[in-house]
């Protein structure tokens, strides 16, 4: 099965057969007791209105605090194969989600781009519970220059894996600094060892 994601520019086909693509964050890797938390349509949310925060120069990330889920992890740098496949995290690391290097940091005109697995064989892992976000949680990323940027989720949503939406997670953004969280979530096919759906998580940097 594969499904279509972006990689600075170009258009790629990622399979789950990868051993190192955005597949093993999107590809179910058992089915664990209970099912990941689903957006429901009060979190789909729209543009915010209020003032954005600061734009800042780049700098690494390395932590990101998401408290109304209790989330606190270390982000570690992925990139891309000359294929255009995502790396993700180590599979023997699943409380640690990873920054696309290649893409803007989170704090930087653009969307900063931080994926992470939804599960592994053990259990929950660091984006088990993504899907319960709501407009107005916040995010707080840690850069390796001292400063915390803090998110605002501007809203959640689940899309099927055909209908990645490539644009909205990898596209240029606007002018302020944006934040794309992405994991898996949606039905979990025992067969293909695989779930349905990719859970997006938008936010903008605030003051």
């Amino acid at each position: 099965m594969a499904w279509l994601t972006r990689t600075r520019g170009a258009v790629a086909a990622v399979t789950v057969a990868g051993t190192a693509g955005i597949s093993l964050v999107v590809a179910g890797l058992t089915a664990t007791p209970g099912r990941p938390p689903q957006p429901g349509a009060d979190a789909q949310g729209g543009g915010r209105t209020g003032s954005p925060g600061p734009v800042l120069p780049r700098s690494a990330p390395l932590r990101i605090d998401i408290p109304a889920i209790d989330v606190h992890a270390e982000l570690v740098p992925v990139a891309g194969d000359p294929h255009g496949t995502l790396e993700v995290p180590p599979l023997d690391r699943p409380t640690v989600a990873g920054w696309y290097r290649p893409g803007v940091s989170p704090g930087e005109a653009g969307n900063a781009v931080v994926v992470g697995h939804v599960d592994t064989r053990d259990g929950p892992a660091v984006f088990f519970d993504l899907g319960r976000l709501r407009p107005g949680d916040t995010v707080r990323i840690t850069r390796a220059d001292g400063r915390v940027v803090t998110f605002a989720v501007d809203g959640v949503g689940a899309y099927p894996k055909w209908n990645f939406p490539t644009a909205l997670v990898y596209g240029p953004g606007g002018p302020g600094a944006s934040l794309r969280l992405v994991t898996c979530g949606g039905r979990f096919d025992e067969r293909s060892r695989d779930y349905s759906h990719n859970i997006v998580v938008r936010a903008s940097a605030v003051p």
